[in-house]
Parts: C-alpha cells; structure tokens; sequence
C-alpha cells in the first residue's frame, strides 16, 4: 500500500464506511424474500414447488461459491471496484429475470435470478467483510454482525411490499416486480459500494490495546488460504456453518407457503412471518456477534443449535399463526447468528489478514446448506421435514466442543493487530 493511501486510511472515519456496508447489505439481503415470491412463481411459470424452489438453491449456491472468490478478488482489485461489480451482477440479474418472464421459461429464471443475481451478492456479500474485520480489531464479532445484519434486514421491506405488487390481478405481477427492485438494487449497492476503502495493513484504532483475553482467542500468526485448508480447524468451522445454514434456509425457503398450511392464514397474513423472519434474521447478525466477543466463538454456536433444537421440535404443535412467529423468530435470530459470528470466528483462529479469502471459501457451506435445507423441506411433509431438522441441530452440537479442542494446540501470545 503506498504512503499516501495510508495517510488516506488515517483520516477516514471507520464508522461511514461500516453505515455504507450495512446499506449495501441491506439491498443484497432482499433474497431472504424468496418465499413471498414462491407461490406467485409457481402459477406464473406452471412449475411445482421443488422446481420453483430450485431457484433459491441455486441463488444460494451461485452465491456461495462465488463468494469464495471474492476474498481473493476484493485483495487484489480493492472493495470498491468489486463491490460495484456485484452491484451491477446483481441488479442485471433481477432485471434480466423480469424482463424475460413472459416466456414461462423456468430455465431463464434459474439463469437471471439464480446465477447472475447469485454471483452478484456473492461478490457484494464478502467484501464488506473482509474489509471491516481489517478497521475494527477491536470489535470483531461486533462489527462482522452488524455488517451482515443489514442482510438479514434485507427482506423487511420486500416482504412488506411484494406480495400487494405480485398480484396478477391487483398488482404488476412477478415481471414488473422483479424488473423494478432489479433497478433499485443496482443504483443502491453500486452507489454504497463509492464509500468503501481498504485500511492500511496493521490498523489499529487510536488509544486502542487487545486485552490478554483478546489476544489468547486470536491466531498466533496469519494463515494463508493454502495453509488454512489444510487445517482440520477450517473443516469444523465449515461444517458448523452448513449445518446452521441448512437449518435456517429450509424455513426461509418455505416460510409463506408453511404459515398457510400450518394456520390457514392468507399468503397477504403470511408475508408477516417473512417480516418477522427477516426482523430476527438481521437482529440475531449483531446480537450474536456482540455475544461472541463475551462468551467466545465456540459456545455461542453451542447456544444456537441448542435454540434452534427446541424451536424445530415445537413447530409442528403449532396452529396459531401468532404462536408459529415465536419459534420462527429463533430460527431466523440463530441463523442470522452464524454469519454474524463466523467471520470472526474463522479470524481468531487463521488471522485478520487473509480472513476475507479463507471466510470467502468457507462460504460454500452457504452453498452446500442453502442447497440442502430448501430440497429437505421441499420434498417432505413440513412436520417430518422441521423434526429431522431438529435432529441435526441436535447432532451439531458437538462440534463447537471440537473447535474448541482443535484451537488449544495454538493459543496466542502476541497481540491481535499484525
């Protein structure tokens, strides 16, 4: 980095950049709305639910994967320039998507929607990571959840909206729908995406000293993504995250379509519960992450699954559409928990310094879980569906014990910032 970037980063004021990134967050987080679109999909493109469903998993997985290049990318090319570009990707994937439902064709909607739109968050999705973790050391798990609370916000204002505006009667349809938040994505993430610098190698904040506590959490150096991935360590914290994800993005995928079946309520009612999801999805991002940093990475997610066990085994007792937001609420608060927790996570254990790149190729746990959760819940009936999920939670629950285990061999004895 040259002088006068570093000259630069010392004048910048962190906290616009981070208000920036939740803005960008909080346009890329509007997929969380997918299943207000699920069932107006399904009658405008002749498709049954998994096959209509298909199209959040592979959103999901286009996401995923793509972000696992976007930690390499956003190092070489810097956050602004690749932020814009998923900005663009995106925008031109929901658009492209509007534009070409007319045809009925489900292929295309996989293609716009799915693909580009996926590849688009994907990129817009890790560079405010990888760039926060680098300007607040000193609050990690605070600030990695608070960047990606905006994503779980992301649906609120779809949620409250779409389902008035996809009406084929009463409204524009799924076309016009699409095609407009296609627009509004782009301008918002494209123009958030202008604020975003990188900050200098060893960044610290004025005043600022890692506590004993911090430094014992922390790597004793940086790994590189090579030597991350030879790491056990790297497939414990991937495999907590699929199995969190799996969890969340099945009743995400479904949320609509299962209040009405559970409660009789209408899909207009329904979309409260999407609210709702995306409320605690968004909340659980910064609460969890504020958590992480008291109680530590490792028994916050032994918190969560152990949350989530209970929430899934109540679910199909439930009736009243009042009663179904409560375990809903968990669920969304849980899973909105493991991506505001690990970020940090996977940058105690391998080091602020590639942490973008190794969490970005971590990502495709994103991926494996969005693909899994949706397909499980799509093809079974929904009580037997939530009581395998239940089941799996329960069996994750050993796995923050065994990340906890790998971490002693290398406990630290220099300070966080490099």
């Amino acid at each position: 980095m040259s002088s006068s970037s570093i000259g630069q980063t010392s004048t910048i004021n962190r906290w616009y950049i981070a208000v920036a990134a939740f803005i960008v967050q909080l346009a890329l987080g509007s997929v969380y709305a997918w299943s207000v679109f699920l069932t107006p999909v399904m009658t405008t493109y002749g498709a049954n639910k998994p096959t209509a469903n298909l199209t959040f998993s592979i959103t999901l997985l286009a996401l995923g994967v793509t972000a696992g290049f976007g930690g390499y990318l956003n190092n070489r090319f810097g956050p602004r320039i690749i932020t814009t570009t998923g900005g663009i990707l995106y925008g031109l994937g929901l658009i492209l998507a509007g534009l070409t439902t007319p045809l009925h064709s489900i292929g295309l909607l996989y293609l716009t929607y799915g693909i580009i739109g996926g590849i688009g968050i994907g990129l817009g999705y890790i560079v405010p990571l990888a760039m926060l973790i680098k300007w607040f050391p000193d609050r990690r798990g605070f600030i990695t959840g608070l960047a990606v609370a905006g994503f779980g916000l992301g649906a609120l204002i779809v949620s409250l909206v779409a389902p008035g505006l996809l009406n084929a009667k009463t409204g524009i349809g799924v076309g016009s729908t699409l095609l407009y938040l296609g627009i509004a994505y782009l301008i918002i993430v494209v123009g958030g995406a202008q604020f975003f610098r990188t900050a200098q190698d060893g960044y610290a904040p004025a005043g600022w000293t890692p506590s004993a506590k911090v430094q014992e959490a922390q790597a004793t150096r940086s790994y590189t993504l090579a030597e991350a991935l030879r790491s056990p360590r790297w497939y414990v914290l991937w495999l907590i995250l699929a199995l969190n994800v799996t969890a969340g993005a099945a009743l995400i995928s479904v949320a609509s379509p299962l209040a009405t079946s559970f409660t009789g309520v209408t899909p207009l009612v329904a979309a409260t519960l999407v609210s709702t999801i995306s409320i605690f999805n968004g909340a659980g991002r910064l609460f969890w992450g504020w958590v992480s940093d008291a109680i530590g990475r490792p028994f916050t997610f032994l918190s969560i699954f152990i949350v989530q066990i209970i929430a899934f085994a109540l679910l199909p007792f439930i009736g009243n559409f009042g009663v179904l937001l409560i375990p809903a609420a968990l669920i969304a608060l849980c899973y909105g928990g493991g991506f505001g927790t690990m970020p940090a996570f996977a940058a105690d254990f391998f080091g602020a310094k590639n942490a973008g790149t190794i969490y970005g190729v971590m990502l495709t746990a994103w991926s494996a879980g969005g693909i899994l959760g949706p397909i499980l819940i799509s093809n079974l009936e929904y009580k037997t569906a939530l009581y395998i999920i239940a089941v799996i939670m329960l069996v994750s629950c050993i796995l923050p014990f065994v990340a906890r285990m790998l971490n002693r061999p290398e406990q630290v004895v220099e300070a966080v910032v490099e």
